[in-house]
Parts: C-alpha cells; structure tokens; sequence
C-alpha cells in the first residue's frame, strides 16, 4: 500500500507521517519510509541524529542505477539514458517489491531500528549549493516517481512518502500513484488553502483524499475543520507530550505515545487498509501512461532527443499479480 502525507508547510505533516511509520513498524508490517521533501527532516523524526541524517543516500544521486536496473531487458528502452521519470515500464521491466533486496534498496535504503520494530528509510537528497539557480526540486524526486511506478505492492505492506509542501506535488504525476493522500491541516485559513487546491486537482483523477486535523486543541477547531472539508475530514489529533519530548531529544518508547492519538493513527491505518479493496490497476497504468506522454510531449522528447511514446508497452498492466511472477535476472 502506497501513503502519501502532504500539508502546507509547518503543518505537521513529517512529525504525522514518521508517528504513522512507528505505528506501522509496530505491527511487524514491511515498511518503506521515503523523504521526499525539500526540507529532509524525515530521518530526524524517527530518531536519527543529525550525523545520521546527513549520511542518508540521496535517491537524486543514484538516479542513473535506478533506470539500469528499472529498466532491466525492457526492448522499448534503448538506454537508461532514454528514461525519465514518468516512464512506465513494459514486459522485460525489473519491478519492485516492498519486502525484498534488489540493487535499489541496497544503494538508497538504510534500515532503521525503532523501539517499535524497523523500517527501511529512503531519501531524495537535498537541495545543494551546486543544485542554485541550475536545478529545480522535481530533478531530485523523479528517482521516487520512477520507483513508483515500477512497484508491485500487497496487502499489508507499506511505502510512506512524506512529500514536499504544498502544491508542488502536481507539477508532476506522482500525485496519483498512491492508495491513499493524508492531507495534514491545521484549523486555519492557511492550513486548509492546500487541501482546496488538492481537491481540486485530485478530483478528475479519483485520488483517495483524507483529511487529517493537526493541532486541534479546542471544540472550535475541530468545527472549523468540518465546517471547511466536511466528509473529507477523518480524524483530529492534538498536543502530543511525548512528540514534544522527542523533539527536545529525549525520546521514549512508542508505548508511550498518548491513547487518543494512538487511536488516531489506527484509524489512518484502518482507511489505508479499507482502500484496498479499491484499487484498480488498469486505471493506475492509464494513469502513468497519461503523464508519460504528457511528459514526453512538452519536455521529454526534446531532452532525450528520441520518442518517448515508442516507450509504452500498450498490453502492459502493473498488477499484483505480477508479484508471482519471476523477474528479469
């Protein structure tokens, strides 16, 4: 199952989604846990010191290992170098699967032990000096774009992405490769301006979109909060001391976290569980076939200098039933 959390910035959003993956990791479930932001500050969330942190693999960096080995003996690839981030893969493609070793976790992913269990941490990389006025920040997310598309994922395993905040998550297709979007609001005007402009442009693709209410702390925040996204709004969650105690570096057992916001994070993981039943692969390959071309159209074909169309394998469906099948040595 594939979990996005987003969120203006200051939100909350990373302190929710790394609450999320203790809370998962907890179960003993398979979890890979992606930091996705320009701000890196999932690693720290979970526990790790800033010397940690900064040893993290940028996923950025390993971009051309992720298209050799993604691209594996697909026919309508002539190079790694012809990949970009929309492309979809297509017979002969190596995939991936949550709970495994391939070349791609064992460059980008680093294990991290919680008190709860132990999760694999990814990361894109940061925004660097050498990236100004150069780069922008969807150069470094594309390696997470391009793992999503290759991943064939069941039930009860889990991949966690804390995106970047904001809207910024549109300029690209990555906004429908999830089961399930937690929008992190806070109860004011700013906080909810980002599930409106996420409303709006998920509704045409049938993202699944819940609200998630941070820094709730009276009965007029959480009308508010009704008031402004009605059905959308699953669940509030307010002060926390033990998130308090982390961020000043004294951590404590995860047991410990307060009861009504472990019952809160049950509830996320229950409308995560309930979105299963739901997916439908056709429409998430069409999905990616749509923004590949798209992509190819505007930018791709001019940079790569072939045509990208020629990439789309068109009786090719990502399917978890491919999970049973060999892949491409």
């Amino acid at each position: 199952m594939k979990i996005a959390f987003v969120g203006k910035g200051g939100s909350g959003k990373t302190t929710l989604s790394s609450l999320f993956i203790r809370h998962l990791a907890a179960t003993r479930a398979p979890v890979i846990a992606v930091d996705a932001d320009i701000n890196q500050h999932l690693g720290a969330a979970l526990g790790l010191d800033e010397a940690e942190s900064a040893a993290l693999p940028a996923m950025g960096g390993r971009l051309p290992l992720i298209k050799e080995y993604l691209r594996g003996s697909n026919p309508r690839i002539a190079s790694a170098d012809t990949m970009i981030k929309t492309t979809p893969p297509g017979e002969g493609s190596r995939l991936l699967r949550i709970d495994e070793s391939n070349p791609v976790y064992e460059s980008c992913a680093r294990t991290v032990r919680l008190d709860s269990g132990e999760i694999r941490l990814m990361a894109t990389g940061p925004f660097t000096e050498s990236d100004l006025g150069v780069a922008c920040y969807h150069s470094k997310v594309s390696a997470v774009e391009l793992c999503l598309n290759h991943l064939v994922d069941g039930r009860g395993e889990f991949m966690v992405v804390d995106m970047t905040a904001g809207s910024d998550s549109f300029a690209s297709g990555m906004f429908t490769r999830f089961d399930m979007t937690f929008l992190v609001a806070e109860p004011t005007r700013k906080g909810v301006s980002v599930y409106r402009q996420y409303q709006e442009y998920a509704r045409d693709f049938g993202v699944a979109l819940r609200v998630v209410g941070n820094k709730v702390q009276e009965p007029d925040d959480l009308e508010f909060l009704r008031a402004e996204v009605g059905d959308d709004l699953l669940v509030t969650v307010g002060h926390s001391d033990w998130v308090r105690s982390l961020e000043k570096g004294r951590a404590r057992p995860f047991a410990e976290l307060e009861e009504p916001n472990r019952q809160a994070l049950q509830t996320l993981q229950d409308a995560v569980d309930a979105s299963y039943e739901q997916r439908d692969w056709q429409r998430y390959t069409r999905q990616m076939v749509h923004f590949h071309l798209k992509n190819a159209a505007s930018w791709g074909n001019e940079r790569t200098g072939v045509d990208l169309a020629a990439q789309v394998d068109p009786s090719f469906v990502l399917d978890e039933r491919l999970m049973a099948t060999p892949l491409p040595a």
